[in-house]
């Protein structure tokens, strides 16, 4: 009887679109260095060392923006 397993239940559809932004989220952070604060190439100015706290706020409030956007409905009807 310890080998039984309970019945895999679906994702909620809340879980499901947290875990979409969240891919999002990390597709961003890691093709655009999001958060990181080194300037673009080309681009003069300071360059100050961001400090962790700071990268993971930053990291925080990107993850927020993908969650509002993967939760806005599709506008002109369903995806092809």
């Amino acid at each position: 009887m310890a080998d039984e397993k309970a019945p895999e239940s679906k994702p909620s559809e809340k879980n499901n679109r947290d875990e979409v932004a969240l891919e999002l989220m990390k597709f961003v952070a890691v093709t655009t260095g999001y958060g990181k604060g080194s300037p673009a190439a080309g681009f003069g100015g300071k360059s100050a060392a961001r400090t962790p706290e700071e990268y993971a706020d930053s990291l925080l409030e990107l993850f927020q923006r993908c969650r509002e956007a993967v939760a806005q409905p599709v506008k002109g009807g369903e995806a092809a």
